[in-house]
């Protein structure tokens, strides 16, 4: 099975979120992460969505119903290759007195996470990257037991020069944040 990545460029409106889901769900197709957030743009949203499926045909017919969603401006499908892309995970680990003190050097130069609270308990680290690194990382870590583990879903931007003006439409004037 192939992962896709499926950038989907709407209008910021309500219930938006629920018509694009009822597509995978009418084509019993599992969603693997869902990000969702502004753009650079005001009143434009963007959906990164991830599956896995055998046929590209089916994944092309899924992006084409996407695109007739009437608050949608832009669809993209994207195979791993074709984007840049990253995930975060945050892992709270137990710290109590009489444990094995965390290897701070391996954590920062070898796995590149770093901590983010420091409590008396526990700390909470931050790791970036790829779903295999973030998975690495777990398993190295595992050993000093895991209280708390959570994944954001991917965020991902194509490997071409064109950026998301370029496919919006021309008849409005879409302002910058700030």
């Amino acid at each position: 099975m192939k992962t896709y990545t499926i950038c989907v460029f709407t209008e910021n409106s309500i219930g938006l979120l629920n018509k694009i889901t009822i597509i995978f769900t009418r084509r019993r197709l599992n969603i693997e992460s869902l990000t969702v957030s502004e753009t650079e743009r005001k009143g434009v949203s963007r959906f990164t969505i991830v599956i896995k499926h055998e046929q590209r045909e089916a994944v092309e017919k899924l992006v084409r119903q996407i695109r007739k969603v009437v608050e949608v401006l832009a669809v993209f499908g994207y195979l791993n290759e074709d984007i840049v892309f990253n995930e975060i995970a945050l892992f709270k680990i137990p710290t109590p007195l009489d444990s094995k003190p965390l290897d701070m050097e391996t954590i920062n130069r070898e796995h590149k996470a770093y901590i983010v609270y420091w409590g008396l308990d526990y700390v909470v680290l931050q790791k970036t990257g790829t779903e295999e690194e973030i998975f690495d990382f777990f398993k190295f870590i595992k050993p000093w037991g895991i209280l708390e583990f959570v994944r954001s879903g991917r965020v991902a931007v194509s490997r071409t020069p064109k950026g998301l003006v370029e496919y919006l439409p021309d008849e409005v004037e879409w302002e910058y944040y700030l």
